[in-house]
């Protein structure tokens, strides 16, 4: 899982990069999302050594739930847009609602490791 955390971090980061450059360095709030993503890959790196693994990726969890749900509200806007109506700044309701969709899988994908691994613990 820990690989799991740096591919999503690496895509995180892209995202906010991508966001920010596509928007003309208008705003760094863009980069919120290369935050996240900074924050995985470190995580991800911590979690590669045994004995930090379980408090990394835990940490790692909380990270994406914050960033779900800080993001979440870029996918009614998505929603706004699609039906035509007119939103504040499309690109960031974009941005977030990619954030918030990579965010939501980083964690199902968490849980479910999580759930495997305390599964295997009682079989042991």
């Amino acid at each position: 899982m820990a690989n799991t955390t740096i591919g999503f971090g690496v895509v995180l980061i892209l995202v906010g990069l991508v966001s920010y450059f596509a928007t003309g360095a208008a705003s760094w709030t863009a980069l919120i999302p290369a935050i996240f993503g900074l924050l995985l890959l470190m995580f991800g790196i911590i979690a590669r050594n045994e004995n930090m693994r379980k408090h990394a990726m835990h940490g790692a969890a909380v990270i994406g739930l914050l960033g779900f749900f800080g993001s979440v509200s870029g996918i009614w806007q998505l929603f706004k847009m699609m039906g035509g109506e007119a939103v504040d700044r499309p690109e960031a309701a974009v941005a977030r609602s990619i954030m918030a969709v990579i965010c939501l899988a980083f964690v199902a994908l968490t849980v479910k490791s999580f759930i495997a691994a305390r599964v295997l613990k009682k079989g042991e």
